[in-house]
């Protein structure tokens, strides 16, 4: 079958897992979305006040903010990331400091999101020194023309002094907090944004094998989603060519937080999309490997404060076990947060500053 994006099926490779498919599998967007906006293109009104949106397509946490950030735009008139001609009345961007800078150029107010954990410190000035200038960390702030936000749960210390001007939201929760009654498998939700090369290739070879094939084995079928990296996975993973029930896909060309609705175990990499996933509806969540210095930041921080299982040996019965004591749903451990801490509306909010912005520009 092809990628998302083609919207057509074609025979799969003998030596590749099937890929999702956008004719029959419900977490695929119905229309192919804008560039750089994900899904973000089927919410708000077909009428109001253009505003484009944009998004790093190859960041999961980037194209999970915009989405959700997206479904409560209200009588706002969502457009893709090239569709500045007329200009809109103001844009959400998130993470790409270049296009925020090219649309205020044009003159176009924008409120801009970092929708990642930043690294903060040496590990910052680490990964600087091996990413490409347009990706560097050092670089991610927003320019001060911009409304700055900054994804972060109430809950999750500072990593750092926020950049001037820059707010915190909250935590960014998808708008459907259910889950499915009859939900089944497996979801891994990976992220290799920012990761080095040797340092994704190592997991993708020594351990994401081992870890789909038990997933398959214990629960089914298994639903891996990445931001990039997919040439390296579906290599990785040749050796599974012909087990039932394994789907890759790209984050950008799908719905994670409707595959994660369906799905009976779910298994991410520790960024703050899925850790925000997990705690709206309430759901276990066990992490995979920290990859990268940004992962590995945040996953420390979180050793601190919440105690979630870890993904790392595929032979744990307890890791597939996808309900609580008696049979009841299993919850994780986010009833252990303080609940006035617990503040799921950071969506919402970015949602209502860019409506203001819309409507009322500064």
């Amino acid at each position: 079958m092809a990628l998302l994006s083609s919207g057509r099926q074609a025979p799969a490779a003998p030596d590749r897992p099937a890929p999702l498919d956008p004719d029959t599998d419900p977490a695929t967007p119905t229309r192919r979305a804008p560039a750089g906006s994900g899904s973000a293109a089927a919410h708000g009104s077909p009428h109001g006040p253009r505003v484009l949106l944009s998004a790093r397509p190859d960041q999961l946490d980037s194209t999970l903010a915009l989405r959700r950030v997206a479904a409560h735009l209200g009588d706002l008139r969502p457009v893709g990331a090239e569709d500045v001609d007329p200009p809109p009345v103001a844009a959400l961007v998130c993470d790409d400091v270049a296009r925020t800078e090219h649309l205020l150029g044009l003159g176009v107010p924008v409120v801009h999101l970092i929708s990642g954990h930043p690294v903060g410190g040496p590990a910052t000035e680490r990964l600087a020194a091996s990413t490409p200038a347009a990706d560097n960390p050092e670089t991610d702030a927003p320019p001060e023309r911009a409304l700055g936000r900054v994804h972060r749960p109430g809950w999750l210390p500072a990593a750092g002094p926020a950049a001037r001007g820059v707010r915190p939201t909250g935590v960014l929760a998808p708008q459907r907090t259910g889950r499915s009654r009859s939900r089944s498998g497996t979801l891994l939700l990976l992220s290799l944004w920012r990761v080095p090369a040797a340092e994704a290739e190592a997991f993708a070879e020594a351990s994401l094998p081992a870890l789909v094939a038990a997933a398959l084995h214990r629960t089914g079928s298994c639903t891996v989603v990445a931001d990039t990296g997919l040439d390296l996975l579906r290599s990785a993973l040749g050796g599974l060519t012909g087990r039932p029930g394994l789907r890759l896909g790209l984050a950008a060309e799908t719905d994670p937080d409707a595959l994660q609705a369906e799905a009976g175990v779910f298994l991410a990499s520790p960024v703050l999309g899925a850790l925000a996933l997990a705690q709206a509806r309430r759901a276990p969540l066990a992490l995979l490997p920290a990859l990268g210095p940004a992962q590995r930041a945040l996953a420390g921080q979180l050793a601190g404060v919440l105690p979630l299982p870890s993904a790392e040996d595929p032979a744990d019965p307890g890791l597939w076990a996808q309900s609580g004591a008696g049979g009841a749903p299993a919850a994780g451990p986010w009833h252990l947060l303080d609940p006035a801490l617990d503040d799921l509306r950071g969506a919402q909010r970015v949602a209502r500053t860019l409506r203001q912005l819309a409507l009322a520009p500064l």
